[in-house]
């Protein structure tokens, strides 16, 4: 299904109102650009409703906490290219959608354009007041603006698979009753992507924290992940090498250097979990006052292999120099060493 179809049924449930909209000049020429094909995009499903933009002031809006991005994670280096566009233009060209709260302290909510958003507050508060959002306002209830919100975020490459996961987990039990068929259906995405996203929401914390940023925990490495993290015994080895890990990554970043990379952090975190491979067996002599009597094959997987050479000494004379080597292996075979 193309965009516009899934933008034109996630606005289905209300009615176009016929208020005329200005429409841009048609362009000479196509526009290449990924900013250009988003503002295409955005003045297509604008037409499409039908609806004039507005112009108000980020503190009008709250923040609809169903979108996928984490507003709390937004800064002002993650979101430094947007905020020099708004700037050059003075304000986004490609609207923003809020719906209006009657009920609320704030008249809009936003539905879409978290970063907008973010970025002409912070234009706001440093030395550029009189930027406004454009904005868009529709009246939409909590699934359609998730959908809504779910094909422009698709498009978005600063959306961690994360942060996707956590989002698509959320409207699962809240949309579509914890039945995750039924919104890969409503949303048009296949059920092995969907449950690949959600599966992420699985990996603890303990782990993410390995990585230098959520961005680069990807679906790809979840794959890889998840099965040792639902076995009890890897898990705690993951989490073990994930402390150290992230006590590396900190390091590194207080000292400029490049952080650990997500394949990296992978790659570590799986050999965590990997039993050191076995190599020949260790040879040890075993000596009774000097004289040498034979040698012993340390094997922790298949216990001791002893080889023995003829000598005038007493059975029980033997017996005591390998008494401490058989204690020995016992106590290395329970400590799992």
């Amino acid at each position: 299904m193309s965009r516009r179809s899934l933008i034109s049924e996630a606005l289905a449930s209300t009615p176009a109102e016929p208020i005329a909209v200005t429409e841009e000049a048609p362009r000479s020429e196509p526009r290449p650009t990924f900013t250009s094909k988003r503002l295409d995009a955005f003045g297509e499903a604008a037409r499409m409703v039908k609806k004039p933009s507005i112009r108000l002031k980020p503190s009008e809006c709250s923040i609809w906490p169903g979108n996928a991005r984490d507003y709390a994670m937004l800064t002002q280096d993650r979101v430094s290219s947007l905020i020099d566009s708004l700037q050059a233009e003075n304000g986004n060209r490609i609207p923003v959608v809020v719906r209006r709260t009657p009920k609320a302290d704030l008249p809009y909510e936003l539905v879409i354009g978290t970063r907008r958003h973010w970025a002409v507050s912070w234009l706001n508060a440093n030395h550029y007041p009189d930027i406004e959002l454009v904005a868009i306002i529709e009246d939409i209830d909590d699934e359609a603006a998730f959908r809504l919100a779910d094909i422009e975020n698709r498009e978005r490459e600063d959306i961690s698979d994360l942060e996707r996961g956590l989002n698509y987990k959320a409207a699962v039990d809240t949309y579509y009753d914890g039945v995750q068929s039924k919104m890969a259906e409503r949303v048009k995405l296949s059920k092995s992507s969907l449950a690949r996203y959600i599966g992420l929401t699985e990996i603890p914390q303990s782990i993410v924290s390995a990585f230098n940023s959520p961005m680069d925990l990807q679906v790809r490495h979840g794959d890889k992940l998840l099965p040792l993290v639902r076995t009890p015994a890897s898990l705690a080895k993951m989490e073990e090498a994930a402390a150290h890990i992230a006590n590396e990554q900190s390091f590194r970043q207080s000292g400029d250097e490049e952080p650990i990379s997500g394949a990296e952090v992978v790659a570590r975190l799986l050999k965590a979990t990997t039993a050191p491979r076995r190599g020949r067996a260790q040879k040890a002599l075993i000596e009774v006052a000097g004289t040498q009597i034979g040698q012993v094959d340390r094997d922790q997987g298949r216990g001791l292999t002893l080889t023995l050479t003829p000598t005038d000494l007493s059975t029980d004379q033997i017996l005591e120099a390998l008494r401490p080597l058989i204690e020995k292996a016992k106590i290395l075979r329970k400590t799992g060493r």
